[in-house]
């Protein structure tokens, strides 16, 4: 089955050997990364990337102007303030504004390197709010980073896969989780990675009332902002706005990133915003780990300043001429991210014609849109071990079991790295995969 392979089966097996993975398929995204670089190195052949969630594009030019311009000026020799540069401050509030249409003060908009780091902030705050809170809880599938940050904190952790607990059927689900008071925040991603499936304003709905009355925190992970090409999102200050939680509770956190909407992911840029309500909180039991009680001061001066004494000073000049850009109408960040679902479309189909299926193929009913990513499964061959079955044809991706998926079946897949010239390739590797795999 393996005799005719585009990636010589011997380098492969043997670098897998190397690598001392237990098993490829539970391997963490980095892990994978380091073991296809191995691969390609060794064999001369380059991989079909699919395993990492970054940008393809060029980092747009207006924040590398404005990030030359503040090196230019000196700002290299200066620690950022904790809090952010006023600019920004200013920015991530009208952006927020604009596009979700939510008031948020100026204050709690915290720049992050990255949201991932925001994250990472996050749980280390809000677990400690409440000594009778002690868990997370992950409306699945999800990111694998976050739940390997509840690890690395010593934080609980619970999870939904919520697919099948869609509309209406999500209340009682999520209550199910909620009513036992240990949950201290939920966090989600809209669009969801790994999915692509987008919650409606019913389902946020649902999710702003049950965190009201279990007090709960909702986090809601907008690192593909505006990135469900169903509708568009792209005017600034124009309805539609994307959906979001923020319209039906009071206390909340928001995490964006300048990764995916603006190809800025080298330097490390995005930004936590905190319901006003929520940053004006005081929290007792956080008084057991800080300086302070209330939550917004501890989340800049406590858990923030305790990760990294500020974000890089240049890049947050960078981001706030983005994002200032994109507020003034001059920029539209949408139309240039299109791209993805353009290329999803395409590169759905070869699969579906060698024998794969989508694995999350509906969204509430309607087919799921094309974007960033989307998962396939073969036959009913495990995912774990579908993609390591996939390294021997030179294409890579994450199984969906790293996600929190109940679907062990399926991998997923980002599109961002495979560009149109690489196509014809994919779809030759697939033809042969296919070949070998399906039954006689």
């Amino acid at each position: 089955m393996r005799i005719n392979t585009p990636i010589d089966y011997n380098i492969v097996k043997q670098k897998i050997e190397e690598s001392k993975l237990p098993c490829v398929g539970k391997a963490s995204i980095r892990e994978i990364r380091t073991l296809i670089n191995q691969i390609e190195k060794a064999s001369g052949k380059k991989f079909i990337r699919m395993e990492m969630g970054v940008p393809g594009l060029p980092a747009s030019k207006i924040g590398i102007d404005a990030e030359i311009e503040a090196l230019k000026r000196g700002v290299a020799n200066a620690y950022p303030e904790i809090e952010g540069i006023t600019e920004l401050k200013r920015e991530i509030s009208r952006f927020i504004k604009l596009f979700l249409d939510v008031e948020v003060q100026e204050k709690a908009c915290i720049p992050c390197t990255g949201s991932t780091s925001g994250s990472f902030v996050t749980f280390l705050t809000l677990a400690r709010a409440d000594k009778n809170k002690d868990t997370v809880l992950f409306l699945d599938p999800g990111f694998p980073v976050h739940k390997m940050q509840l690890k690395v904190l010593g934080i609980n952790q619970q999870n939904i896969d919520v697919y099948k607990f869609r509309g209406e059927k999500l209340r009682e689900a999520l209550e199910e989780k909620l009513k036992h008071g240990k949950i201290s925040c939920l966090l989600y991603s809209n669009p969801n990675n790994p999915s692509w499936i987008c919650f409606t304003d019913k389902e946020l709905k649902i999710i702003g009332e049950l965190c009201k009355k279990y007090d709960v925190i909702p986090i809601e992970d907008l690192a593909y902002f505006n990135m469900d090409f169903r509708k568009d999102y792209s005017k600034p200050g124009m309805e539609p706005h994307q959906p979001t939680v923020a319209k039906y509770c009071d206390n909340y956190m928001i995490l964006v990133s300048g990764s995916k909407i603006f190809s800025y992911a080298g330097q490390r840029i995005g930004c936590i915003i905190i319901s006003d309500g929520l940053f004006n909180r005081d929290y007792p039991d956080l008084l057991r780990y800080f300086s302070s009680a209330n939550f917004g001061h501890t989340m800049i001066y406590g858990a923030a300043y305790s990760v990294s004494a500020g974000v890089t000073h240049s890049t947050q000049y960078a981001f706030a001429a983005l994002l200032k850009a994109v507020n003034n109408g001059d920029h539209d960040f949408v139309e240039e991210v299109k791209i993805y679902g353009h290329r999803a479309k395409k590169m759905k189909k070869m699969f579906l014609e060698n024998g794969f299926r989508i694995v999350y193929d509906h969204d509430d009913g309607a087919p799921i849109a094309d974007g960033f990513y989307f998962t396939v499964a073969y036959d009913d061959m495990p995912g774990e071990q579908l993609l390591e079955e996939l390294l021997y044809y030179g294409i890579s991706a994450i199984s969906l079991s790293n996600t929190g998926s109940l679907r062990t079946e399926g991998i997923r897949a980002c599109v961002s790295l495979v560009h149109d010239t690489q196509l014809p390739e994919l779809e030759e590797r697939l033809l042969l995969f296919h070949k070998n795999h399906k039954p006689d």
